[in-house]
């Protein structure tokens, strides 16, 4: 009750209900975008190639992480399939050399033109990868044989050749600038970070096929018998709630570090300090991080790895293509080798973009310290411990949420349209954004006196990625 009381507060407010009508009207033209086929593409020959590779080991689960994250841009090649994922690839890149590199280190610290600085380089690199990965596409789509030898002979673009590839540089590269520009433009104008509403934006653009999808599978549907029992549904529905609802406390949980100020005096006489407070420490600091670095990780070289070898030889190829199956497809193999590498991003993710040296440095220039720990050295150690244990929390609580969906698809033969909204970095992203969203909103709701969205406490986003 209070949720809806919040939402309809919100079209009071005319600052609001602006910014709100006009995050929808700028999701709407990124959704468009994303259906405009790409000019010289047979996009029902694309579909037919897509089906073949879902049913084959050629590779399908990649294809479908891809139009998942894409809002469905892929099954029709629309020219917006890139979306909004070269910039966020080139922003996590110039993110981890900002660690590694002094210059970039220097310029995150010198302040708004540091940040400015470091947005336009950014802004360079997203180039870089629209013009590369769309080379790729273009290449893919004129020789689909390269994906395998079930595709040898489908002619998926018409006149293949320089033109048709370079058109295709210039259309994607070209509607992933613009996603971008919508992007900075919703977050400047509108409500919430631009390029993570999008993400969620696609991602729950393919909610109608899961629901689908569930109908299909437990009701029957257009003279298809259903293929699973009734009684599963609820069980699912259920299930549904209690990930959501862990996923929420995941996303929410923090560590409170108390930290005390001393006194001290400041110009006039004026004196402050002696206050307490706490430095919140985030259990998912790494946010879907590990994820979005396992996933591709396994699929792409077990893809590349099963176009290479031979799957009817009884030597090492053979060997190799099996191992490249079994490394793709969710068995036991692939769910132990995805869970050891989203641990060790999650380790890496911290060790890269939480400094406990700064911290501790920043607290004793400001007077400030943790109760029983001396400043300096042996804070930075305090805190670097403190995050190691919070990490592997949340770092295990990001790894059961991963494994759901597989889960799911292995043990009930649950479909992906389905099972990936069930946890996985679809429902993490869904989740966070949907704070964060929503967060903000509160927020301008509090200060022209209105009801939050919460009848006791207020919401609290996640602070980050």
């Amino acid at each position: 009750m209070a949720m809806m009381k919040g939402f309809s507060n919100a079209f009071r407010i005319p600052e609001l209900r602006k910014k709100i009508l006009i995050t929808l009207g700028l999701v709407f033209v990124c959704r468009l975008i994303s259906q405009i086929p790409t000019p010289g593409v047979d996009w029902r020959a694309l579909q037919g190639v897509i089906e073949t590779a879902r049913q084959s080991a050629a590779g399908g689960g990649l294809l479908d992480w891809f139009n998942v994250f894409t809002g469905g841009a892929l099954e029709q090649c629309g020219i917006g399939f890139l979306s909004i994922w070269p910039y966020i690839s080139a922003s996590i890149v110039i993110q981890l050399l900002g660690s590694v590199i002094p210059s970039l280190e220097k310029l995150k610290k010198e302040g708004e033109s540091g940040r400015q600085q470091l947005a336009q380089i950014t802004r360079y690199l997203t180039i870089v990868l629209c013009v590369v990965q769309s080379w790729g596409i273009a290449t893919m789509l004129s020789h689909p044989g390269a994906l395998g030898q079930a595709f040898a002979g489908v002619e998926i673009v018409a006149n293949p050749g320089i033109g048709f590839q370079l058109m295709t540089v210039i259309g994607m590269t070209s509607a992933a600038l613009f996603v971008m520009w919508i992007a900075d433009q919703i977050t400047t104008f509108g409500v919430g970070n631009g390029a993570s509403l999008i993400i969620m934006i696609n991602i729950t653009s393919r909610l109608p096929e899961a629901i689908i999808s569930a109908w299909e599978r437990y009701f029957g549907l257009a003279g298809v018998q259903a293929s699973a029992p009734i009684a599963e549904l609820p069980i699912l529905v259920i299930f549904f709630l209690l990930v959501v609802m862990g996923t929420v406390m995941l996303t929410q949980g923090v560590r409170k570090v108390a930290i005390h100020t001393t006194r001290r005096s400041v110009g006039g006489g004026n004196t402050y300090g002696m206050q307490q407070t706490f430095m919140p420490l985030r259990v998912n600091y790494t946010g879907v991080m590990p994820i979005i670095f396992a996933q591709p990780l396994i699929q792409i070289p077990s893809a590349l790895l099963m176009k290479v070898t031979d799957p009817t030889s009884s030597g090492f190829s053979g060997m190799l293509n099996r191992f490249a199956q079994d490394l793709s497809n969710p068995t036991a193999l692939h769910l132990v080798v995805y869970a050891a590498m989203i641990m060790f991003f999650a380790f890496f993710w911290v060790a890269t973009q939480f400094n406990a040296i700064d911290i501790s440095e920043n607290l004793k220039k400001d007077g400030s310290y943790v109760p029983g720990i001396r400043p300096g050295r042996a804070t930075a150690e305090y805190l670097d411990a403190t995050m190691t244990k919070i990490t592997l929390i949340g770092g295990t609580g990001l790894l059961i949420v991963a494994l759901i969906p597989m889960l799911l698809m292995g043990w009930m033969s649950v479909p992906w349209s389905i099972a990936s909204f069930f946890g996985g970095t679809s429902l993490l992203i869904i989740v966070g954004v949907a704070l964060d969203t929503l967060r903000i909103m509160e927020s301008h709701l509090l200060v022209r006196k209105y009801d939050g969205f919460l009848s006791h406490g207020t919401l609290r986003g996640r602070g980050g990625v």
